[in-house]
Order: structure tokens, then sequence, then C-alpha cells
């Protein structure tokens, strides 16, 4: 009789074991399924991180280098013991831009900042603002020497991408954001509480000069007005220009402008926001090989943290899956193995008689292997049946974990389309509540269910398991010759 049709006839004729075998299986089937299901969603879902969050990278001075040239200059001339004073070396323009044509990235932003003197407005001050400061001098207040201002002046390329705007922490309350087309001209957007205690709207224009040189002065144009939720630091209190309420947003090119003409075309920082973070590294590497940019004295610093916090407890719970596969697998094998092993011994007469008549023994084999694979065919069925709910339950639990975990991520509108200045249309300005359900309702969107990839891989682990289950005990029992097999049955 051929071994095909015995391992037929034998999970026939053994219900209760056949029916035994089929539990233990479905249930490590439907657990291995779970674990790649959880896999799957957990790639899915990094995925999703990726396109939502992206990372950003800064260019801006490397003060590290700077601290050791300066160091080092300080021990060569003898004055080990003196005060070090850091140079700050400002970007080049041109420099910077260069970086913003690379296809990695969604958006950028260039920052020079700078304090001034308030012309023709009163900049607000609290009581303890001119009390600390050494003294008073024609450039307004003087702390160690140097000529602070009492407003601060943040260059900006775009406001609504500036961090204080797409954390939430500032918001437009009249009038519009600067852009890209505001550059060279001498436009700003003024605090609430600046402009109604000087009763200041859009339209109308104000005065700020440079701390240590009057001389240089702009008349700058109201084009919005924003509120701000900051409190400020107790230190920065203490001075008008660290108020942040006397914070101006300005175009960068309006701060350089202000500082002097050494500072004429150039800038303090710039960010580039990166589309994947996975993209980040090649970034940095173009920018080293193929930019102008100086990288003895400045240096791009990568930041994916929020990508990284978002996708952290999905890697966790993909790589807890990860270990439920293997050990689900390796647990599955060891108790099939036990109960086919049990199988087998009580059927040693059987295979003593067939071995008697000249039954080959890869045949005896080969029927055992048969009869488990039968199994574990009837139990990939029932894995498969309910395995589109375990996978929806899973992933759905690691989405939810995602919106958890995740922080509110805003989508300005300079990070829209590409070419030019990135001045294209994303859908504006949102609040930290409105993004969220915007976020929640895209991940919402994801379905995760059982892919044919996943039933490939549980056939896979299921033939494994099945054929090294039954294989092993077969060979402990087959080793031995027909004549002892008869002799020693019970």
């Amino acid at each position: 009789m051929n071994f095909l049709k015995r391992s037929w006839l034998s999970v026939k004729t053994r219900k209760g074991k056949s029916l035994l075998q089929i539990i233990v299986f479905s249930a490590i089937f439907v657990l291995v399924l779970a674990g790649l299901s959880i896999q799957s969603a957990a790639d899915k879902s990094s995925d999703l991180a990726r396109q939502k969050l992206g990372a950003d990278v800064t260019l801006q001075q490397d003060m590290d280098k700077m601290r050791e040239k300066m160091q080092e200059q300080m021990a060569t001339s003898g004055e080990g013991g003196g005060r070090m004073r850091i140079e700050r070396t400002p970007i080049d323009v041109t420099a910077a831009e260069e970086l913003t044509t690379y296809e990695q990235i969604k958006g950028y932003n260039f920052y020079s900042s700078t304090t001034g003197l308030a012309s023709d407005f009163e900049p607000i001050e609290n009581e303890s603002s001119t009390e600390n400061a050494e003294e008073e001098g024609p450039g307004g207040m003087i702390r160690g020497g140097m000529a602070l201002g009492d407003v601060t002046l943040q260059g900006v390329a775009f406001t609504d991408s500036e961090t204080d705007f797409m954390e939430g922490n500032a918001t437009i309350v009249e009038g519009r954001h600067l852009t890209s087309e505001d550059l060279d001209k001498n436009v700003a957007v003024i605090e609430q509480s600046l402009a109604e205690n000087n009763d200041l709207s859009v339209g109308d224009s104000i005065t700020v000069a440079n701390p240590s040189d009057e001389s240089i002065s702009s008349t700058l144009e109201i084009v919005g007005i924003y509120s701000t939720t900051s409190t400020g630091s107790d230190i920065g209190m203490n001075l008008a220009a660290m108020n942040p309420y006397n914070k101006i947003y300005v175009p960068y090119t309006a701060a350089s402008t202000l500082k002097g003409t050494d500072y004429a075309g150039t800038i303090d920082s710039a960010i580039y926001y990166i589309d994947d973070p996975a993209d980040m590294e090649s970034f940095v590497e173009q920018a080293k090989n193929e930019s102008s940019i100086d990288f003895d004295t400045f240096t791009l610093n990568a930041n994916d943290q929020l990508y990284q916090q978002m996708v952290g407890p999905i890697e966790n719970v993909a790589s807890f899956s990860k270990n439920v596969v293997y050990l689900v697998s390796i647990a599955g094998a060891v108790i099939l193995g036990l109960i086919v092993m049990m199988s087998i011994r009580e059927r040693k007469y059987e295979m003593g008689v067939l071995l008697a008549i000249g039954e080959k023994r890869w045949k005896l084999i080969g029927q055992f292997i048969a009869e488990i694979l039968l199994v574990a065919v009837l139990s990939l069925g029932i894995a498969t049946v309910s395995g589109n709910y375990v996978a929806d339950q899973m992933g759905q639990q690691l989405l939810n974990q995602e919106v958890t975990s995740a922080e509110t991520s805003n989508m300005p509108e300079s990070f829209g389309g590409r070419g030019g200045m990135f001045g294209g249309q994303l859908g504006g300005r949102m609040g930290a509540t409105n993004m969220m359900q915007n976020q929640q309702a895209v991940i919402d969107e994801l379905n995760v269910q059982v892919t044919g990839n996943d039933l490939g891989m549980l056939a896979i682990i299921g033939a494994i398991i099945a054929i090294f289950s039954a294989l092993l005990p077969s060979l402990s029992v087959l080793r031995l010759q027909p004549k002892v097999i008869l002799t020693k049955q019970d």
C-alpha cells in the first residue's frame, strides 16, 4: 500500500490523537501568525511615521572645533589662565542655499538673530529690566561691555516653520506669515502685547536701530501680529530684549543688515527638514561631498528625535513579536515532537510488521511526516480563517500605541511644492488639537490584514516544525531492527 495512503488512513482512524495534534498545531499557527502580523504592522507604521514626522538637520558653527582652536591658541600664546572668547563665524547664504536643492529635503529655514533699539516705539519692560544693568550707555543697556538693545530681531526665511510656530507656542492673530517673497524687504511680524502697548496694527511701521551704532537702522512695515504663550526665563526677563513680547520676526536679510556690513549675505544657522529620516545620512554625506561649506568651521547636526520617539514603542513591540515567533516555533516543535514520539512508540508493532515484509525505512519516515503535514494543512486553514481577526486586533493595538506615543507635528505652508523657496500650499497652520485629529484620521485609514507573505512564511515555519517534530522521533525508533521491535512489543 502506498505510504501516502497509509498516512491518510492513519490520521482518519486515530481521530482522538489527530484532533489533539490539530488543536496544538492550530494554537501554534495562530500565535506565530499573530507575531508575523505584528511585524508587518510595525513595518507599515514605521513607514507612516517616517512620512509623517521626517527629521531635521541643522547647519551651524562647530563650537567644539572652535573651542579646541581657542584652547590651542591660548596654550601657544602662554595665556592658559586667560579668559577664552569664542568668535562667532557667520554662514554664507549662498553656501547654505546649495543644500536646499537636494532631493532629500521637504523644507528649510534660515536664521539670523540680533538685538536692536526701539527708536519710535516703547518695548515692554519688567520692573527688573533696568535694575540689573551694569551701566546705561548711548547705545542702550550695556552688560559686560556689550550693547544689548531692548528688542530681539529673529531673522527667518519663513515664520510658519519657525520652532515656536511649529510647536504651537506662537500663532498669527492678524496679518500673515513671513515668506521667501519678503527677503530683502523691511517687513516684520510683532507680538500682540507689543502692538497693543504702542497702538500698532498691520500696515504701520516701526524703526529699530543697531545698539552699538544707532546710525544703522531699519524702518520695518508690520505685515503680521502674533500671540505667544511663552513666558520667558527668569534670567532672561531681567533684560528687555529677552522678554518674549519684544521678539520681532523679520526676514533674515533685514536682521543681517542691521548687524552691519560685515554680516551682509550671511546667516547664523540653517535647518533642513528631511522628508524621510532614513535619508538623513545620505543628505549629510552629499553636503560634505558636493557643497562649498567649510566643514572645518561648520557642522551638520542631525535630529530625528520625534521619529525615534514615535517608532520606539513600535520597534519594541515588533522585537517582542519576533521573539514570540521564535519561542512558539521552538516550543511547538518540542511539544509536537513529544506527541508524535508517544504515538510512534504505540505503533512499534505496526512498524515492525511493515519492516519485516520489506517496506523501506524512508517510506515509514515519509508516512509519519506526511501524517503530521496533513494535520498541519488542516491547522493552517483554521489559523488562516482566524488570522485576519487576530491581525486586525494586534495591528489596531499597535497603531493606537503609535498615536498615544507620537508628539504633535505641524506641516507649515513653506514645506510645500518643490522648487523655488518651498512656497507651495500644503494646508496652512494647524493647532495642536487639529493636527492630532488629522494625524488620527490618517492612521485610522491604515487597515492591517494578514498578507500573502505572512501566510507563506507561516506555511514554511509550519512545514519545518512538522518535519522536525516527526523526523527526530521516527529516527529514534526506526534505527532498531524488525526482530527487536517485534520481540519488545508489549
